[in-house]
């Protein structure tokens, strides 16, 4: 005779299944209308956190340290130009604009700014490192920095450096200070240094020396303009020591010579000669 068994739900879980299929429909949506509330309520309550922490003079920046290989500005000149821009506490300040602002001070290059619990922030500066005076075709005199980038600082603070003087098109800077740090060791031997380089805006170079001779080096790129540098320098100094003059003028854009002009004395080719050594 065959055996049926009967299984029956454990009592707390009939009770459950039983209070489930009990609840009417508005009761079930009075409950998640409630717990919505409480979600509200909460996030209510952390925003009204949020405000007061960043409200809360118990969390004003009261230190300011200043880090940085600083030769230009101090750290009081700092904290005199940066400090009155920034706004908020420790947990609100933006330090984006934070940074901004030391930027914005004379001779900073970069600013990089960080929070230290509980009420200090931390600024490392990085300066500019003057290389040349750069003058614009706007005749506003800025500087280079050493790595190629304009920038704008009191010109009277390196007055005593003799630094050279760049000038080109927009943009052109770091191509300028490029071709100034391989030429000026080239002429190096000759005792002589460059004064101003200039890169016109069809691309044709011209450095002025120390002596007060003119250079024409002519167009094309950084390699073919320190090729005929190099071979000028070369044998300049026969040329010198044959007349026995300074040089006043050179002209480097010949493809087999180049053209002196020396103080006093004339080295021009006839019409249909070729240029000079």
């Amino acid at each position: 005779m065959a055996t049926t068994r009967i299984t029956r739900p454990a009592p707390g879980a009939a009770a459950a299944a039983a209070a489930a299929v009990a609840l009417p429909g508005d009761v079930r949506l009075m409950n998640a209308v409630a717990s919505g509330i409480y979600a509200l309520a909460l996030l209510a309550l952390l925003a009204a956190a949020v405000l007061w922490l960043s409200r809360s003079p118990l969390f004003a920046i009261r230190g300011l340290r200043v880090e940085g290989d600083l030769l230009r500005i101090n750290a009081e000149t700092l904290r005199a130009n940066a400090a009155p821009r920034l706004a908020g506490n420790f947990f609100s300040t933006d330090l984006a604009k934070a940074r901004a602002a030391f930027e914005a001070v004379p001779w900073v290059r970069r600013a990089t700014v960080r929070r230290i619990w509980p009420d200090r922030l931390v600024v490392h500066i990085e300066e500019h490192r003057a290389a040349a005076l750069w003058q614009g075709d706007d005749r506003d005199d800025r500087l280079v920095n050493q790595q190629g980038e304009v920038f704008s600082a009191n010109v009277g603070d390196v007055e005593d450096e003799a630094l050279p003087s760049f000038s080109g098109p927009a943009g052109s800077s770091a191509a300028v200070l490029s071709l100034y740090r391989r030429l000026q060791p080239v002429l190096q031997p000759l005792d002589l240094e460059v004064e101003q380089l200039q890169q016109s805006s069809r691309g044709s170079w011209r450095a002025l020396l120390d002596n007060g001779a003119t250079l024409e080096l002519g167009r094309g790129s950084e390699d073919e303009v320190m090729a005929r540098s190099e071979r000028f320098v070369r044998t300049l100094p026969q040329m010198l020591a044959r007349y026995h003059a300074p040089l006043e003028y050179a002209d480097l854009r010949h493809a087999d010579g180049y053209a002196l002009r020396l103080r006093g004395v004339s080295t021009n080719p006839a019409p249909n000669a070729k240029p000079g050594p």
